[in-house]
């Protein structure tokens, strides 16, 4: 058994290390192994003494995030194990970013990963961006935190927001209503995020003013876009003369974000996803960047990251098997 202390200098940084109802010491306990005691200023480490020396990194990473200005939460928590599990803690000062945006409510949005920092870094460094991963990773939210922060900047006139109409198992004529109220499921997320970072009344303000567009990806062809910033959501399930088509849209004064997920492909089996065949055909492109997010990088419910790395795990035996039988 292996004892270690941690002094705690404030008050305020306790309670934000061991967050409601003490869920984020309660976290590192069943996570590593160990027992946490708060006594007086210390916090007292027990355990085995590898995982005791795993809590103790952990902690002083959470600590040193809080002097930061950093709230606290479980997926901060959980991130942060990760990171030193894999002897990574010295990536932990680099969580603490800068703002992207603030919400209507006045919540600022900040990259929660090192994976995130990297794609709002390249959104911010380069013309096209490439933003690559499974479900929960951000893609989009913060895309569109880095259209409305630039909008509000006045760097671009104009965010268009678009995504391809492919049907996941349904049929587009079916559904009730005109084309716009055909294809606005597609677009929900859409709206969801814009609704989040603007309100609803400003949203429509906007929208009103041709300051936002929503549409679906077919709006695109046969037009240049000036001093836009453009975001295509779910670009797996584009053609690649679809996303041939989208990336020679781009104007002067531009800037286009492409997210998707390419384990989640709703094309027929004998058509190329655009998103795969732009990853390898843009690859060194200059002002172009390819980013690629994983796992780690889910800021959802801790279940979204098991049941990505379940799929995950069971791809691979399914490949094993493939390859057996050949």
């Amino acid at each position: 058994m292996t004892e270690q202390s941690i002094s705690i200098e404030r008050m305020e940084e306790a309670v934000n290390l061991f967050g409601l109802f003490d869920e984020n010491i309660r976290i590192i306990e069943q996570e590593l192994g160990v027992t946490v005691v708060n006594r007086e200023s210390n916090l007292k480490i027990s355990g085995d003494g590898e995982a005791v020396m795993l809590a103790v990194k952990a902690i002083q990473g959470l600590l040193s995030l809080s002097a930061r200005g950093e709230a606290i939460s479980q997926q901060n928590v959980r991130y942060i194990i990760e990171l030193v599990r894999t002897g990574n803690e010295g990536k932990i000062a680099q969580l603490a970013g800068d703002v992207v945006c603030v919400t209507a409510k006045g919540k600022p949005i900040k990259a929660k990963t090192i994976g995130q920092r990297r794609y709002v870094e390249a959104i911010k460094n380069h013309t096209v961006t490439l933003g690559v991963g499974p479900a929960g990773t951000g893609k989009t939210y913060l895309a569109v935190a880095a259209a409305v922060a630039a909008f509000r900047e006045k760097q671009i006139n104009r965010i268009i927001l678009t995504r391809p109409a492919v049907e996941a198992g349904e049929r587009l004529g079916f559904l009730p209503g005109d084309l716009q109220s055909k294809v606005d499921p597609y677009l929900r997320p859409l709206y969801d995020a814009l609704f989040d970072m603007l309100g609803a009344e400003t949203y429509q303000k906007y929208l009103e003013r041709g300051n936002i567009e929503v549409a679906p990806l077919a709006y695109m062809r046969g037009r240049t876009l000036d001093d836009s910033f453009i975001i295509l959501d779910e670009a797996q399930n584009t053609s690649r003369e679809q996303m041939k088509m989208f990336l020679t849209r781009l104007g002067f004064g531009s800037k286009i974000v492409i997210t998707g997920d390419i384990t989640q492909i709703d094309l027929p089996a004998d058509k190329v996803s655009g998103l795969r065949e732009a990853m390898r055909v843009l690859k060194g492109v200059e002002d172009i960047s390819i980013c690629q997010l994983t796992g780690a990088d889910v800021v959802r419910h801790v279940i979204v990251q098991r049941i990505i790395q379940a799929y995950e795990e069971d791809e691979k035996r399914r490949a094993v098997r493939k390859d057996n039988r050949k």
